[in-house]
């Protein structure tokens, strides 16, 4: 089911499915600025990453001496939320465990997810509730695409990322999904990163303990732009699927990928968060078009 909300600047389309971002339009040029999740390149548009983020290594980890498979992100993108709340200005979905998921994560959960729009931006606020007696293991990160290039008269050459502070970046790599322990320099005292057509031909471009809180993707031919604001967000990913789609993702996540030498345990994966009984995590990132 899709559920609406505008105000004076912008409009969203949010689908139960998910509880997936599926529009993203400001009002004053009437243009969608979300990726529409053509399948010939990527099917999805922002899909929502719980409880991991990234590859598992193998696709399975141990929690308990019980080994458990899970795909790529988790499997909230592929379940049916439930609009719980809704006003003039959000929208809240939920999600709590069931028997599929059960059978891949053993913990007794609510995910929440809100849509709060405000002026010509759009925050998105997850609410992750341990409804559990034990302790509960997870990640969570955004996964929004957005048009690259923004307008019909621009290359994707035509566009960088701003960074909100100079930054001395290094992207760490990735072997089939999965960190491999090197890293390469992607910025020096900079805060512009320059966007070529084959800037992801060996994947996402994955950071860490970045400075910066904000990131804006901005065009040499245009003042379109859009910003992505994630405080206490320790990971950031930025991916594309190939030189040729038209899209970019900009990727808030409280977790991250395994490594190639991960041990597997649940426990003991990085960006992991632990979640007491009856405990709660709130996070949000927000979007702004211009």
């Amino acid at each position: 089911m899709i559920s609406k909300l505008e105000n004076n600047e912008i409009k969203i389309k949010v689908d139960t499915q998910g509880a997936q971002l599926q529009k993203l339009i400001l009002k004053e040029d009437q243009k969608n600025y979300l990726w529409h999740g053509d399948s010939k390149y990527w099917g999805r548009r922002a899909p929502v990453l719980f409880p991991i983020v990234g590859r598992l290594k193998n696709d399975k980890y141990l929690y308990n001496g019980q080994e458990y498979q899970m795909t790529q992100h988790g499997f909230a993108r592929d379940n049916e939320f439930e609009l719980v709340d809704q006003d003039k200005n959000f929208l809240t979905y939920a999600l709590e465990e069931n028997r599929e998921t059960l059978k891949k994560y053993p913990f007794r959960f609510r995910l929440e997810i809100k849509y709060t729009i405000k002026e010509n931006s759009l925050a998105v606020t997850y609410r992750v509730i341990n409804q559990d007696q034990k302790d509960m293991y997870f990640s969570i990160g955004a996964h929004p695409a957005f048009y690259w290039p923004l307008a019909e008269n621009e290359s994707k050459a035509d566009y960088y990322l701003e960074f909100e502070k100079e930054e001395n970046a290094d992207k760490y790599l990735l072997d089939s999904g999965l960190l491999n322990n090197e890293k390469v320099k992607v910025l020096s005292n900079s805060k512009i990163l320059e966007l070529q057509p084959d800037i992801f031909k060996d994947d996402a471009l994955v950071f860490k303990d970045l400075k910066s809180e904000k990131i804006t993707l901005k065009s040499r031919k245009s003042n379109r732009e859009v910003q992505v604001e994630f405080n206490n967000f320790p990971y950031l990913g930025i991916w594309s699927q190939s030189a040729a789609a038209p899209f970019i993702c900009i990727e808030p996540w409280q977790g991250i990928a395994d490594s190639v030498n991960s041990s597997g345990k649940l426990e003991e994966k990085e960006g992991i968060k632990r979640l007491k009984a009856g405990g709660i995590f709130k996070c949000t990132h927000t979007i702004t078009i211009d």
